[in-house]
């Protein structure tokens, strides 16, 4: 029997309430891809301001790219990231590994959906996921576009929760956030979701997400911000370690709110690209909470590093550490499988030197940090106090390199049995 998450304590994290950008209508509704006959499993978003959105992407580095990820990155190629207005998103089916038909599937989910706006031929982005290697019920999604782009999209709180919702696969709550900012005196909003729980090692994880604004942005601006953003959240995070054939990540800009337009070099730039940054953490950052079978979520922060480069690789490391996980698990403080995993990261040899090398627990309550190695040389550990910090959801774990002014910040979480139970049950 197909095992089923039940909606856990991360709850908490689903908004009741939230602020959205001007110009954009979404919707989520059941149209029969998930067999359970009333789960929502396909959603959509679409820019109603004008036939100019301006779209960024990123993809799946995934050799066995799944159908809607080869054919959304045609379109934002052809199209030079703008006149994208759409998104169409089906959950329960990943459509990937399907080949030809599933690409015509995929092609046809654009279709009728660029027909039913009218917003031009190749005007929308498709996306899937969930099970691989099948092909989608297409007729009910075909048939469901329709109904759902006419009869149920909506600007308010319901709708967004619902489109967030409808993305959902093993996730346990719909991850959505929004958020205002200023620049140069004028108002701008963001909103964005994404889905993931497992599978979830992106390097652009099953991680699908969008984040809109009405800020008014060059596609140029756009494409440099987005790859920035992410490489600083959703590449900045780890459940399992696997990478997914579907991840996709998209920013749609369509400049509802007015202003100038921002591009490159401009001032407004940085406040933008500051700003998304911050936002796409704390999107990215659900999906860790979310991760399936997860007690934890860890914040990884590598500190002094020879280069950004070199601290994400090193953070990636222990991230994706069975070892490092399964004693975090366990409450167990372990240091040695953090050190472990910091010495054979893929970086040179001069980013990582014993001697100046220290490693600290700082507790999600605020108190004093327990240091684990200072300056290569173990610290006496207090096991009680150890056991006292890791009884805690929350952990953060200091890696100070002493190899130069670098930094960054990981996110990833711990593994429990209940992982094993979720994925060794999937298809089932």
């Amino acid at each position: 029997m197909r095992f089923i998450r039940t909606l856990s304590k991360a709850a908490r994290f689903v908004p009741e309430s939230g602020t959205y950008p001007k110009g954009f209508a979404v919707g989520g509704i059941h149209c029969g891809v998930k067999k359970d006959g009333k789960s929502l499993d396909l959603a959509m978003l679409h820019n109603t301001h004008s036939k100019d959105g301006v779209a960024a992407a990123v993809f799946t580095k995934n050799k066995f790219k799944a159908a809607p990820v080869q054919v959304s990155r045609r379109i934002v190629d052809e199209k030079h990231n703008q006149h994208i207005n759409s998104i169409i998103v089906n959950s329960g089916n990943a459509n990937a590994v399907t080949g030809a038909q599933g690409m015509k599937d995929a092609e046809d989910m654009v279709k009728v959906t660029d027909a039913i706006f009218e917003d031009g031929p190749n005007s929308t982005l498709v996306m899937s996921t969930g099970v691989i290697g099948q092909n989608l019920p297409i007729d009910n999604i075909l048939s469901g576009i329709p109904r759902l782009g006419l009869e149920n999209l909506g600007s308010d709180h319901a709708h967004w929760l619902n489109c967030a919702t409808a993305l959902c696969t093993t996730d346990t709550f719909p991850k959505l956030v929004s958020k205002q900012f200023e620049v140069d005196g004028t108002t701008y909003t963001l909103a964005g979701l994404c889905k993931g729980a497992g599978m979830i090692c992106p390097n652009m994880a099953t991680l699908l997400g969008f984040f809109v604004t009405d800020a008014p942005v060059s596609p140029a601006a756009l494409k440099q911000i987005l790859t920035y953003s992410v490489d600083r959240s959703f590449n900045a995070i780890s459940v399992d370690g696997d990478m997914s054939t579907n991840d996709t990540i998209v920013a749609i800009a369509n400049g509802a709110a007015g202003g100038a337009v921002i591009d490159v070099g401009t001032p407004a730039f940085e406040t933008l690209q500051q700003s998304i940054t911050e936002f796409a953490q704390q999107l990215a950052q659900l999906v860790v909470r979310d991760g399936e079978g997860a007690t934890k979520f860890i914040e990884l922060r590598v500190n002094n590093a020879s280069s950004f480069e070199d601290a994400h690789k090193i953070a990636n490391s222990i991230a994706n550490s069975a070892l490092f996980k399964t004693a975090m698990y366990g409450k167990d403080a372990n240091w040695g499988r953090i050190l472990c995993a910091i010495g054979y990261a893929d970086v040179g040899s001069d980013a990582v030197v014993p001697t100046t090398t220290n490693v600290s627990f700082i507790p999600a309550d605020g108190s004093e940090p327990l240091k684990l190695l200072v300056n290569g040389e173990p610290e006496l550990v207090d096991e009680d106090r150890a056991s006292e910090i890791l009884a805690h959801e929350d952990l953060i774990i200091d890696i100070d390199l002493g190899t130069g002014d670098s930094s960054t910040k990981f996110w990833t979480c711990d593994f429990s049995h209940e992982y094993v139970t979720i994925n060794g049950d999937y298809r089932s």
